[in-house]
């Protein structure tokens, strides 16, 4: 359950198979006087725009007896509840939940005319909020997948270092301080710093210095990780290593970044 906040009025947002549904009771605190659900509901054009929209997003709508209810629309005795009108045609526009988070819940389509019957200024806001939290929502899911797969290729190297870097009987205290130094290898190479010159430099920041990494930089990464692998098993020495993956950084940043700023270390 997400929320957006227009004109003061706060509006909760649900996903229901993959899909969002807005609160329109939420936003119907917006509107000016004493109104419910139901007025608008009832409204003839109000209607004929659920009918067509279920005609094409949901093959299982009634439509026989939407008919019969869109004709009793706008009619002055014409009264309808949500509840009635999804279990009498079987719609999917529209939800009537229970709860700590109920109320009446619409599909974004259908939320957004429902905004318009508020107000067109409303609408535009609502319209405005929704992108907004969609575009945050897609640009953390992108962050999300580049560190998950640099943590899936972090296991790769890993194995790596515990097949060919290893002696037998080693202790815990000495594999964690041969996995930190291969770690390091790759943050010499990428960032010209150990993990911990990064934490010295950079006192009040939280986490660690991939955290701090553009997009380009976790790719470049993580394809880092995959070739040092390779190097482990082939029995590269170390320094071999690290002049190695410094070279293939800068070509493969200049590449993703269009530039040359990075000095090969000597």
């Amino acid at each position: 359950m997400t929320k957006i906040v227009v004109n003061d009025t706060e509006i909760s947002i649900s996903n229901v198979n993959g899909e969002d549904y807005i609160c329109i009771t939420d936003m119907l605190k917006a509107k000016d006087g004493d109104f419910f659900v139901t007025d608008w509901l009832r409204n003839r054009n109000t209607m004929e725009f659920l009918g067509v929209w279920e005609r094409v997003y949901n093959p299982n709508f009634n439509y026989g007896e939407f008919a019969t209810i869109r004709n009793q629309s706008g009619l002055n005795s014409f009264k309808i509840s949500v509840k009635e009108f999804v279990a009498r045609t079987n719609a999917i526009s529209l939800q009537a939940k229970a709860g700590r988070y109920g109320g009446t819940y619409a599909h974004k389509d259908i939320a957004f005319e429902f905004a318009m019957w508020i107000s067109p200024e409303f609408k535009v806001y609502v319209v405005r909020e929704f992108q907004r939290l969609k575009a945050e929502e897609q640009k953390q899911l992108e962050w999300s997948a580049k560190r998950e797969l640099s943590k899936i290729n972090y296991h790769i190297h890993t194995d790596a270092i515990k097949a060919n870097l290893i002696p037998a009987e080693i202790t815990r205290e000495q594999a964690a301080m041969k996995y930190a130094d291969e770690a390091d290898v790759l943050n010499m190479a990428m960032f010209g710093m150990t993990a911990r010159q990064w934490r010295e430099l950079n006192p009040d920041k939280k986490g660690n210095i991939r955290d701090y990494a553009s997009i380009n930089e976790l790719i470049c990464l993580s394809n880092m990780e995959n070739l040092n692998a390779v190097f482990i098993n082939d029995g590269m020495p170390q320094p071999e290593r690290l002049i190695k993956l410094n070279q293939i950084a800068i070509q493969q940043m200049r590449i993703l970044e269009d530039t040359g700023n990075r000095t090969l270390l000597k």
